[in-house]
């Protein structure tokens, strides 16, 4: 399977998001398969299934979207992603930190899992490393004139 994986063009870049190593990464090179049908970085974490697929009028819940559209693995994996990325990278973690004292942890590791699935898709797309300043650019330094 590995050598498999690698063979693809997306594997590479796919390990460099935080909390991607080689088997999560190899499981998201193979379910994720042509990128070139999915029209942006939205469309691709819907897909994964980080996005919420509730129906809301005037705050009042009308009911449930499509649920179970997507690819059950890639949410698995990117969730695996968001634990491991809140543990060992620092950058997640502050921003994790600030979105679980406002919503709760559950929901915080699901919109970590959002931001990275963003972030893998832009990686594969641009065919680039992954840059944290992108994905968190209300942490970056601020400049001073």
């Amino acid at each position: 399977m590995l050598a498999s994986a690698r063979e693809l063009p997306c594997y590479e870049p796919l390990q460099t998001p935080p909390g991607v190593g080689r088997i999560l990464g190899m499981t998201m090179t193979m379910e994720i398969g042509e990128l070139g049908r999915f029209k942006g970085a939205g469309n691709f974490a819907s897909y994964c299934r980080t996005v919420a697929s509730k129906r809301l009028s005037n705050g009042k819940k009308k009911g449930d979207n499509n649920q179970k559209c997507g690819n059950k693995y890639l949410a698995w994996a990117f969730v695996e992603a968001a634990n491991f990325a809140k543990r060992y990278d620092e950058q997640c973690r502050k921003w994790f930190d600030r979105k679980a004292a406002k919503t709760g942890t559950v929901i915080a590791t699901k919109a970590l899992a959002y931001k990275l699935a963003k972030a893998a898709w832009h990686v594969i797309h641009e065919n680039s490393a992954y840059d944290p300043q992108r994905m968190f650019p209300e942490l970056a330094p601020k400049k001073t004139e």
